[in-house]
């Protein structure tokens, strides 16, 4: 599938690999971010943050199995059959969707801009991620 120009509001399906959890997500992608705290570093995440009335969830929330550390406010859901962890609710953003970018079907990531975040000093960083990440809206 060829990936929409950069303005162009698309609708990404998404989900783990078995297939038990699946949502879509309606919303502009051209850039993603790379964290390398512990957790999305082993896991591979590539975030990508959207508003909830962009993300639909196609499944039952009871798919879902959940992990939390540290402060808990991150809410990491994966796939309790295959464990993929295709979105989550981000501590630096408790009222939006943090989707793996990784899980969308049919994107192609080496197509979009890359933001490095560092996330081993999250508590010195992410205000002026935010920041940044705002201001290109």
């Amino acid at each position: 599938m060829p990936m929409p120009s950069s303005t162009e509001t698309q609708v990404y399906r998404g989900g783990c690999h078995c297939g038990r959890v699946a949502y879509e997500v309606r919303a502009v992608l051209e850039r993603a971010s790379q964290c390398n705290c512990s957790i999305c570093t082993k896991k591979g995440y590539l975030h990508w943050i959207v508003a909830h009335e962009n993300f639909r969830m196609l499944t039952p929330h009871d798919d879902l199995a959940t992990y939390r550390f540290n402060t808990g406010v991150a809410q990491h859901h994966f796939c309790p059959r295959c464990g993929v962890a295709s979105f989550y609710i981000p501590r630096s953003d408790p009222n939006k969707i943090d989707v793996n970018v990784r899980c969308l079907e049919g994107v192609d990531v080496t197509t979009l801009a890359i933001d490095k975040f560092d996330g081993q000093n999250w508590e010195a960083n992410v205000s002026e991620y935010k920041t940044k990440r705002d201001q290109r809206k």
